[in-house]
């Protein structure tokens, strides 16, 4: 089966997690794929797949004779989708010789266009799969299990030599939480990529420092007749505090390794009122930077309204895995000359986010992340091929063979 036919079962699953649950799962409904899974593997012959109580999957296959002295090599991607657009029922569209032109998605209104989306040309003559614009497809990271999955299938069927192959699919990675739960003895790899990334040449060892900050702010709210001198009013104090936040230093005005602080969703009246923010950067020192800016404001507001007036609550999520992949640098070089047989060039960049492979290298698994082949995910755009697909397939063959040799 190709890599793009299993994704097509497996977007028809509603995976979706919540951000707001504190059970593991977050989502019941990730079951679904994870028993699912586990079935495909034992059809594979993967005798020890199995699905944990918190919606992990496991299995492996061991060494073929001559290879058991390799180092155990694990594969990863999250069964679940971002909580940012809709992902059920979710209906794909397939478009077999692309002609490179603007897409129309279903009857949304929506459209996929060159113009918003310039690599579109450059998949002239594929098998372009889209969704039909009501929601997003899946693909992140729905696209990774399927090459993983038929990694799986190629190396066992043809027989290729191959060290131990860990295989592991998580939930809950769109919410920050799905390394956390990973039993990494039960995993069983030294050494692993994750494969949850865009194009299909995209190798990523570089991820943003990463946290969540949260201003309340607590006014005091009096009869605006008798309010002067009196009168804190909590909205109006929440927008001081976004004003004092350096407006260069937004989502929409920063690229590469430039951080940024972004506010996700603001609520107020007189009497209460809330600020959500996500901090983001490549360096360490200028993340705590931040992060003391933050505190800064907490301290100034509170001075000059009075003490309790604001709270500010930080939640570290993740890392730079940078410094844990660095004396391992083989995952990188194994992962270029794997891209580079296949006439690519590797797209060797920072990330502007985090995956579960930054959690996982501070855990003592060093984690890389490749790309799916994949584009504009956690929306109604996301896009993908079946030849991208195709592959990533043969990427992830020629990382197990260069450990195999």
């Amino acid at each position: 089966m190709k890599a793009y036919e299993r994704l097509l079962n497996y977007v028809k699953i509603h995976t979706t997690s919540d951000e707001e649950s504190t059970s593991s799962p977050t989502t019941h409904r990730q079951f679904d794929l994870a028993e699912l899974l586990v079935q495909e593997m034992k059809e594979l012959g993967i005798t020890d797949a199995r699905v944990a109580e918190n919606c992990y999957v496991y299995g492996s296959i061991p060494a073929t004779p001559g290879c058991e002295d390799k180092p155990a090599l694990g594969f990863l991607a999250h069964m679940d989708t971002a909580p940012d657009f809709c992902g059920e029922n979710v209906h794909p569209q397939i478009r077999e010789n692309y002609d490179g032109q603007t897409v129309t998605l279903g009857q949304s209104g929506r459209v996929l266009s060159p113009e918003t989306f310039p690599h579109l040309v450059k998949l002239k003559g594929r098998t372009l799969i889209t969704t039909d614009g009501t929601t997003l497809l899946g693909a992140d990271d729905k696209a990774g299990i399927a090459e993983i999955m038929t990694l799986a299938q190629r190396l066992i069927e043809e027989k290729l030599p191959h060290g131990k192959i860990c295989i592991g699919f998580t939930p809950d990675e769109e919410v920050g939480s799905g390394a956390e739960g990973l039993d990494l003895p039960a995993f069983g790899a030294k050494y692993a990529y994750t494969v949850d990334g865009g194009a299909e040449n995209e190798i990523v060892y570089e991820n943003f420092n990463a946290a969540a900050a949260d201003f309340k702010v607590n006014g005091f709210n009096i009869h605006p007749g008798d309010a002067k001198d009196k009168m804190i009013n909590a909205s109006l104090v929440a927008m001081e505090i976004n004003n004092m936040l350096p407006a260069a230093e937004r989502p929409e005005h920063t690229e590469r390794y430039e951080g940024f602080y972004h506010l996700t969703s603001m609520e107020g009246t007189v009497e209460h009122a809330q600020l959500s923010y996500i901090v983001r950067d490549h360096s360490s020192a200028r993340f705590d930077s931040r992060l003391e800016t933050l505190r800064l404001i907490e301290k100034t507001v509170n001075e000059k309204y009075g003490p309790g007036t604001v709270t500010l609550t930080l939640q570290e999520q993740y890392r730079n895995m940078e410094e844990k992949i660095r004396p391992c640098m083989h995952l990188i070089d194994n992962a270029i000359d794997s891209i580079r047989a296949l006439g690519m060039e590797p797209d060797v960049s920072p990330i502007r986010g985090g995956t579960d492979g930054a959690r996982l290298s501070f855990r003592g698994l060093p984690c890389p992340n490749l790309g799916t082949g994949g584009y504009a995910f956690h929306g109604p755009y996301e896009h993908i091929t079946a030849e991208g697909m195709d592959t990533v397939v043969e990427v992830l063959l020629g990382i197990v063979a260069r450990y195999a040799n």
